[in-house]
C-alpha cells in the first residue's frame, strides 16, 4: 500500500499538454514540414533474397525536379546497427545504409530526393536494377538447417558484445541458463507437460507512420526532426552511418503519434540525414502504411516448447523454456529479445530446477524489433497456457495453483542474476508485490467461482473464463541512464528540461507531477520541455518500462536539490535557519506561520538582490534494481461452436505498478495495452504469398479493433509502496499486453474444449480444432 498522501503524485489532474491536443494545435513531424521539403521516395526490393549486379541511376538523376539519388555505390559502407540501444550494443552489426544485397521484399535499393512526390515516384520507376536472385529462408525451422542460404555473408556483419553469433548459420544471438537440475525435477514430478507454442508476427501499428525530415542550419549542422523514442541513440548512431562527428547532428523529438517499440529503431534518419547533406535543402521522409508493415519492425515471431513438471500438491518440480525467434533480416533487438522471454517470465514461479534456451535467427522476412512487452509476450503466452494445462492434470484449481507457487515481497530468484539485463544480471529481491490481491481482486470481477469445467457445458454458444498472471521489469539496472535539469524563473515558475521521450504515455505530466509535489508548487507551474540532444540532458530514451522509474528518479532527485536551493535563500530572506522553514504551494514560510516569502520573491532575490545565482541544478541517475510490476488478467469469452467465432465478453485486468503517479493514466496504459493483446490474440496476422512478399499490408486487410468492438473492460490498480521508485511508483505500460494471448486461449479452452498453441485464435482456427476433438497440429506461418 501507498505509504503516504501526495498533494500532486498519485493524483488525476488535467495532462499538461491536454488543451493543446483538444485544440489539435500543430505538434507533430508533418505539422513541421518546410514548404520547401524535398521529398524522399525509396525503391524497394521485389525479391526476398538477392544480389544486385547492376544498378543505372542516370535517366532518374536526369529527371527534372530530381536533387539527389543514393545507392550502395554512393554512399558510405559502415556496418551498424539500426537498434536503439545502449552502448556497446547487444544487437549485432549487419546492416549498411545501402548494400549490394537485398534479404527481404521492401528493401533499400535506391532512394530519390526530389520537388514533389509525384516526380519522386516517377524518378523511382526510371531507376534500372539488375538482380541475381538467390535462395530464401522464411521459416525458423529451416534457418538453420545444414546447407540452407547464409543470409548474412558479407565480411563486416559481427557481434560487439561477446555472444554467440554465427552468421554462417543464420544465428544472430542465443543465450542459455541452467539452474538445479532440469532433467531431475522432471524426474521428480508426479505429472508432466511438454508442448510446443508458436508467437505470430504483428505490427505495431502507430497512427503516426515512421516520419523524418532534415536540414543544414547556418553553421553547416544537420538537424533531424523525427518521431523517434530514442533521440540520443539516433544521433550516436546516424553519425557512426554517415561517418561524421556526432557534434554535427542535433535531434529533435516533437510529439509523437504512437510508438509501442517500433520506433526504437533507426529507420528513416540516416538516409535524410544523407540527403541533406547531397542537397543542401530541408528533406522529406514519410512511410506509406504499406512500408510501415514490412520494412519497420515487427513483434518477432517466435516458436517454443514448454516443458514443466508438477506434484499432484501443487509443488512446481522443473520448468524448461526453449524460445527461437524469427529476427527476420537483421538481428535488430534479437539478442535481448528472446533473453527477455526468459528472464520476464521464469521468475514468477517459485521453482528449484529451471532450464532455459533462447536463439534468434536471421530469416528474408520483415524485422523483429522493440514491442511493448518485448519478448514477455511470447513467453507469457507458453508459460500461461501451461499453468492451466498443469492445473487441470494435477486435478487443481488453476488459480489456486498460480496463488501457491507464485513469487511474493522478499523472495528473490537465480533467474535474475543469469539473464536479468543489467552487467553480468542484477541480484534483487522483490520489494513490492501485491500479485495475490490482484489475483484476488481480478477473480471477483470476473466471477471466477461460477466458472465450470468445459465438460458441462453443452449448446451452440459457450461461455469460458480463462486467467493469466504476469510481471515484467522498470528499467535495465546499472546500464541505462536519465537526467533532467531544472531551473527557477522569475514568477516562481520551473523550467524542466528532461531528455526522457513521451510517445503518447503522458510522461511528461507524470515526470512534471513528481517535479511539482517534491517542489511544493502546483502542477501549472512546471514548464516541460524533452528531448531535444542540443538542450536535454542525456536519456536513453522511452523503452524498457524505463521512464517513471528511471527518468523519475533523475527528477525527483534534481527536484530534491532545487527545493533545498530555495529553502536556503528563504531562510536568508527571513532571518531564520533552513530547519525552522517548510513549503507549501508556492510558498517558503516559518513553521509557526509568522512570516513567508512566495517563490518568486525568492527567485527575484536570488537572480537580483544579494549573492546572486540562478536556482537550478541538474541530476543523472541509473538505477540498480528493475523492481517487476505484476498483474493477474481474466477473460470472460463466448464460443460459437457453429463458426468457431470467439467474442471476448469481459476482461479484467488488475495490476500492481506501486504507487500511480497518475492514477488515470496508468488506467489508461493498461487498457491500451489490453486492447493491444486483444488484437494481437484475435485478428492480427501477415499473410505472405509464396515469394515472402506480404499481402495484406494496409488496415483494410490487416484487422485491428476500434472502440466499438472492444469488449466490457475493468481495469483495477492494486497500490503497493516500491520503496526503490519515485514516490513508491514503478513501471505500467508494457505488461498489459502479455495478458490477453494465454488469458483468452484459457478461457476458449475453458468454454469448449480447444487447446490453441498458434495465434491469432480465428474462427476457422477454432472451428477447425472443434472438428478435430480439441488440437490441430500447427506449422510456423509465414
Amino acid at each position: 500500500m501507498s505509504k503516504r498522501k501526495f498533494s500532486v503524485v498519485n493524483q488525476p489532474l488535467r495532462k499538461i499538454d491536454a488543451m493543446s491536443l483538444a485544440l489539435g494545435k500543430p505538434s507533430y513531424v508533418g505539422d513541421l514540414k518546410p514548404a520547401d521539403a524535398l521529398v524522399i521516395k525509396m525503391l524497394g526490393s521485389p525479391h526476398a533474397h538477392a544480389r544486385i549486379t547492376s544498378i543505372d541511376v542516370s535517366a532518374a538523376e536526369a529527371m527534372p525536379g530530381v536533387k539527389a539519388v543514393l545507392h550502395h555505390g554512393n554512399v558510405p559502407r559502415i556496418v551498424h546497427t539500426t537498434a536503439g540501444q545502449g552502448y556497446p550494443e547487444p544487437s549485432p552489426y549487419d546492416t549498411f545504409m545501402f548494400d549490394n544485397k537485398v534479404r527481404f521484399v521492401g528493401d533499400r535499393v535506391a532512394a530519390v530526393a526530389a520537388e514533389s512526390e509525384k516526380i519522386a515516384k516517377a524518378a523511382l520507376k526510371a531507376i534500372r536494377v539488375e538482380y541475381e536472385v538467390l535462395e530464401p529462408v522464411f521459416r525458423i525451422q529451416d534457418a538453420m538447417k545444414d546447407g540452407a542460404p547464409v543470409i548474412h555473408d558479407e565480411p563486416e556483419a559481427k557481434a560487439v558484445i561477446p555472444v554467440p553469433y554465427d552468421k554462417d548459420r543464420n544465428m544472430a544471438a542465443k543465450v542459455d541458463m541452467e539452474i538445479g537440475d532440469f532433467e531431475r525435477g522432471m524426474a521428480e514430478a508426479d505429472e508432466t507437460i511438454d508442448y510446443p507454442f508458436y508467437n505470430h508476427y504483428a505490427q505495431h501499428c502507430p497512427i503516426e507512420p515512421h516520419v523524418s525530415m532534415a536540414w543544414l542550419d547556418r553553421e553547416d549542422r544537420i538537424i533531424i526532426t523525427t518521431s523517434t523514442q530514442v533521440p540520443f541513440h539516433c544521433r550516436r548512431i546516424v553519425a557512426q552511418t554517415l561517418g561524421i562527428p556526432v557534434q554535427r547532428i542535433r535531434v529533435i523529438k516533437p510529439r509523437i503519434g504512437g510508438g509501442f517499440g517500433a520506433k526504437q529503431e533507426i529507420i528513416l534518419e540516416d538516409v535524410v540525414a544523407m540527403m541533406a547533406l547531397r542537397t543542401r535543402r530541408p528533406v522529406y521522409w514519410e512511410y506509406t502504411r504499406e512500408e510501415e508493415f514490412v520494412a519497420a519492425r515487427t513483434r518477432h515471431p517466435m516458436l517454443m516448447r514448454l516443458r514443466m513438471g508438477a506434484k499432484r500438491d501443487g509443488t512446481i518440480t522443473a520448468v524448461g523454456l526453449d524460445a527461437t525467434s524469427n529476427t527476420g533480416w537483421n538481428g535488430s533487438q534479437g539478442l535481448t529479445v528472446v533473453c527477455n522471454s526468459g528472464s520476464k517470465m521464469l521468475p514468477l514461479y517459485k521453482c528449484d530446477h529451471i532450464h532455459f534456451l533462447g536463439m534468434a535467427v536471421y530469416t528474408n522476412l520483415p524485422a523483429g524489433g522493440a514491442y511493448r512487452g518485448y519478448g514477455a509476450t511470447q513467453s507469457a503466452f507458453a508459460y500461461e497456457s501451461a499453468m492451466d494445462e498443469m492445473a487441470e492434470k494435477i486435478g487443481m484449481d488453476p488459480l489456486e495453483f498460480r496463488s501457491r507457487n507464485h513469487i511474493r515481497s522478499g523472495d528473490t530468484s537465480p533467474v535474475f542474476r543469469a539473464l536479468g539485463e543489467g552487467r553480468e544480471g542484477v541480484d534483487q529481491a522483490i520489494t513490492s508485490c501485491e500479485l495475490a490481491r490482484c489475483i484476488k481482486a481480478g477473480a471477483k470481477a470476473i466471477g471466477w467461482r461460477k466458472r465450470k469445467p468445459h465438460t458441462e457445458k453443452t449448446g451452440r454458444y459457450r461461455r469460458g473464463i480463462g486467467m493469466a498472471c504476469l510481471m515484467q521489469g522498470s528499467a535495465i539496472p546499472e546500464i541505462d541512464m536519465g537526467a533532467a535539469t531544472l531551473k527557477m524563473n522569475e514568477d516562481g515558475s520551473f523550467n524542466l528540461l528532461m531528455g526522457a521521450t513521451d510517445l503518447g504515455t503522458g510522461s511528461d505530466t507524470v515526470l512534471a507531477q513528481i517535479a511539482a509535489e517534491q517542489l511544493g508548487t502546483r502542477l501549472d507551474k512546471i514548464i516541460v520541455y524533452s528531448s531535444d540532444t542540443d538542450m536535454t540532458p542525456f536519456d536513453v530514451g522511452a523503452y524498457a518500462s524505463s521512464t517513471t522509474y528511471l527518468s523519475g528518479q533523475a527528477v525527483l532527485d534534481v527536484a530534491r536539490k532545487v527545493r533545498k536551493q530555495i529553502l536556503q535563500v528563504g531562510a536568508d530572506m527571513l532571518d531564520c535557519s533552513v530547519r525552522e522553514l517548510t513549503i507549501a504551494d508556492g510558498v517558503v514560510m516559518r513553521k509557526d506561520g509568522s512570516e513567508q516569502v512566495t517563490f518568486s520573491e525568492i527567485a527575484l532575490h536570488s537572480m537580483y538582490s544579494a549573492n546572486q545565482f540562478q536556482i537550478g541544478d541538474i541530476s543523472s541517475k541509473i538505477v540498480h534494481h528493475s523492481p517487476p510490476p505484476f498483474a493477474a488478467h481474466f477473460a470472460d469469452v463466448e464460443v460459437d461452436t457453429m463458426t468457431g467465432q470467439v467474442r471476448v465478453i469481459k476482461y479484467v485486468a488488475a495490476a500492481d505498478c506501486g504507487t500511480p503517479i497518475h492514477p488515470r493514466l496508468a488506467e489508461g496504459q493498461v487498457e491500451g495495452a489490453v486492447m493491444n493483446g486483444i488484437c494481437y490474440a484475435l485478428t492480427e496476422e501477415y499473410l505472405f504469398n509464396p515469394q515472402g512478399r506480404m499481402t495484406n499490408g494496409n488496415f483494410g486487410d490487416y484487422k485491428l479493433y476500434t472502440t466499438s468492438d472492444l469488449p466490457e473492460m475493468e481495469t483495477i490498480l492494486v497500490p503497493s509502496y516500491e520503496k526503490t521508485g519515485p514516490y513508491g511508483a514503478k513501471s505500467i505500460a508494457e505488461i498489459g499486453i502479455n495478458g490477453p494471448l494465454p488469458a483468452i486461449a484459457n478461457a476458449i479452452y475453458n468454454a469448449c474444449g480447444v487447446r490453441l498453441r498458434s495465434g491469432p485464435f480465428t474462427a476457422e482456427k477454432i472451428w477447425r480444432s472443434l472438428q478435430a476433438g480439441g488440437e490441430i497440429p500447427f506449422e510456423e506461418g509465414h
